[in-house]
């Protein structure tokens, strides 16, 4: 089970740090996929079956795709790769070091908690009664934060892929 465990972490961080590391969004945009799956996959070996399978619905098929049809739909035709600048090198420095900081004081908190094992009863909930719960009371908010992040996307996209007219003193 271990082996299993190591294996997932590796998959999920490795494909993270890569989509990170790869100038192109398409190749980033698929990493990611993979970096979701990967998270539904623990989610597997942990015995949460539902949120798994809400994983892989939500990430790995509905936001993975509005995610690659953004980036086809506003993306530019550059032909010629960008240089990095100095100033981005900077930032990405300063960026892993913070992240370095940051992980060891995760590192010393887990390290430093003394965690006690008592056995707790876990409530008894099916996910036929979590799905009920959903679509019964709430509803109405789950279809509205629906249409909301639709029209947040569509206009997104919309403002993006729409060109600046261009002045006529601008032409070279």
């Amino acid at each position: 089970m271990t082996l299993a465990l190591i294996f997932i972490a590796v998959l999920m961080l490795g494909s993270a740090a890569l989509a990170m590391l790869l100038r192109n969004l398409i190749y980033s945009a698929l990493l990611l996929i993979v970096s979701w799956a990967g998270v539904a996959a623990f989610y597997l070996w942990a015995g949460a079956e539902f949120v798994a399978f809400a994983q892989v619905l939500v990430y790995v098929g509905a936001i993975s795709m509005v995610v690659l049809f953004a980036v086809l739909l506003t993306r530019q035709n550059h032909s010629a790769e960008l240089p990095v600048e100095p100033a981005t090198k900077a930032r990405a420095a300063t960026a892993i070091l913070s992240a370095a900081c940051l992980g060891a004081i995760l590192a010393a908190a887990i390290l430093s908690t003394s965690f006690h094992h008592t056995a707790a009863e876990a409530p008894a909930t099916s996910v036929r009664q979590i799905g009920l719960e959903l679509m019964h009371r709430q509803g109405a908010a789950l279809l509205i934060v629906g249409v909301i992040l639709t029209v947040a996307l569509l206009g997104a996209t919309i403002l993006a892929a729409t060109d600046p007219k261009r002045k006529p003193e601008d032409a070279p």
